[in-house]
């Protein structure tokens, strides 16, 4: 009752004192002192500016109409611009009063420091992604469960076992695709990525069953972003009861798994769900099916959405940008000239050879920034850059506009892969898969995908979009409004070796 008491208090003055810009005024303050009020004067006044926004909603009505127009970056532009680039602001976000770490100093204070720093994602992303999945876990936990689950999907001879199969799978889909005609070449990619990492988590599963989760993780991972309102007609709702869904799945394909494995030998060719079944830590502890499952989801979410968007992205900048598609192709065709006779397909030293390629796809990683945002929260006070940030308060840290900052990337908007010629980028200016202890620990899978789908995708295909102009919206990632309407052709040997002399001889680049 207090803060609607004050609440009325000042609207009456504002109105007495003259107009509806004074009413707003007032809202916006009576809600700021409300927040901070248990801080008390001295941590109060030592708060970073910024702006808490509005009664209840905060700042989240300006942030959604940010990222619904053309310009995400205009919601921190907004306190660059108001309070001058100091790194630090402070907001109300998702329900919580918010210090927002945007350049790449403080970003990298609050990533690497676990102690004063914990996981604090929004209620939304908890809930749908899983409480015993990585960013909902404790350090020590975190440290238990990475060292478990890392080997199987990140490790050198996990990779080299999944190298073939999703070789055989990009040379089969994009045979497809050419014969497909116009395609939702985004929907068709969220598809692909989606069978690679079914395929590594569930490899005796059947079509059906993958078809039937791609369709109900779409639903959830609409929801991860969004405000947690728990009613019919919004997004966390349909989220909730997608999620439902894929633990049931889950948990029918656990159980099946632990019936088969009683009284008989572990079965040859292992996939993720296997290992993660017999794993031990050091006291000999197993998994519980809450973590598995909530494991698996979580790699789900990074498996999938990431590379498929990113893979879609790097091929639309490459088609954009002739002079880049050149370097990248010539790269690809040396590459395959250069393996043994007997060497059938690709090998993981092949991929790291790949180093133009990496670029291109580090470049997209910074330009497209799939995973914009991290939260965390202080557990004690905080000092940075003469600011505090309040033990209790959430923290977020904007990977989006560190890569976006005209001071850390010049001409950020530019899709420049020779930026990254003999560049190691320095700590918390890079954070496509996050930072610190919490790196993404299926980047290394991810990024194999997208060169793998590249290197033949370059070599024998080309992309035809439809509505190159399309708007892109950028919730919960970004992505065309069209979702990529296209063709993919596969030239001729003639023509593609026509273009290539003709490239070869006048210095100029392929058309798209």
């Amino acid at each position: 009752m207090e803060f609607w008491s004050m609440m009325m208090i000042t609207v009456t003055v504002a109105v007495v004192g003259g107009g509806m810009v004074m009413v707003k005024g007032a809202m916006r303050k009576a809600h700021m002192w409300w927040q901070e009020r248990e801080l008390g004067e001295e941590r109060r006044r030592r708060l970073p500016p910024g702006d808490m926004g509005w009664p209840l909603i905060g700042n989240m009505w300006t942030f959604l109409r940010s990222f619904k127009s053309r310009d995400p970056d205009s919601f921190i532009t907004y306190f660059v611009n108001r309070f001058g680039r100091i790194g630090i602001y402070k907001a109300f976000m998702f329900g919580s009063p918010t210090i927002m770490a945007t350049t790449p100093e403080v970003c990298k204070v609050v990533l690497m420091d676990d102690e004063k720093f914990i996981p604090g994602w929004p209620k939304a992303t908890c809930e749908l992604i899983g409480k015993k999945s990585f960013i909902g876990i404790t350090h020590e936990e975190h440290k238990r469960l990475r060292r478990l689950t890392s080997t199987p999907i990140n490790g050198h001879e996990a990779l080299s076992t999944y190298l073939k199969f999703i070789e055989d799978t990009v040379i089969v889909t994009l045979e497809k695709w050419a014969s497909m005609g116009e395609i939702q070449f985004l929907t068709e990619l969220r598809r692909f990525t989606f069978r690679i990492i079914m395929h590594i988590f569930l490899s005796s599963e059947s079509d059906p069953i993958m078809e039937s989760l791609e369709r109900v993780y779409t639903d959830l991972n609409y929801g991860m972003r969004a405000m947690a309102i728990n009613l019919p007609g919004f997004a966390y709702h349909r989220a909730l009861k997608a999620r439902k869904k894929l633990v049931a799945v889950l948990q029918s394909i656990l159980d099946e798994r632990r019936s088969m494995k009683r009284g008989k030998p572990p079965r040859e060719g292992k996939d993720m769900m296997d290992a993660l079944l017999e794993v031990k830590d050091e006291n000999g502890r197993k998994l519980d099916d809450e973590e598995i499952i909530d494991v698996l989801i979580m790699y789900l979410n990074a498996g999938h959405e990431s590379s498929g968007h990113i893979t879609m992205w790097a091929t639309v900048f490459l088609q954009e940008h002739p002079d880049c598609y050149r370097l990248a192709k010539l790269e690809q065709e040396e590459i395959r000239r250069n393996k043994p006779p007997m060497q059938k397909g690709l090998t993981l030293k092949d991929v790291r050879q790949m180093e133009y390629l990496s670029k291109v796809i580090d470049e997209t990683l910074r330009l497209v920034n799939i995973s914009f945002v991290a939260f965390r929260q202080a557990t004690t006070d905080v000092e940075i850059n003469n600011y505090i940030i309040p033990k209790g308060w959430k923290v977020q840290v904007w990977y989006r506009n560190v890569h976006m900052d005209h001071e850390v990337y010049p001409d950020p908007k530019e899709f420049k892969p020779s930026r990254w010629d003999g560049v190691t980028p320095k700590v918390g200016t890079f954070l496509p898969f996050g930072g610190g202890s919490r790196l993404c620990p299926g980047n290394d899978l991810a990024k194999l995908e997208i060169s793998v789908f590249l290197h033949y995708f370059l070599l024998d295909y080309k992309l035809e979009r439809l509505n190159p102009e399309s708007p892109v919206r950028y919730l919960p990632h970004p992505r065309p409004k069209d979702n990529c309407m296209a063709r993919i052709t596969k030239p001729s040997a003639t023509s593609m070796k026509a273009e290539h002399i003709s490239t070869s001889d006048n210095g100029s680049s392929h058309s798209r």
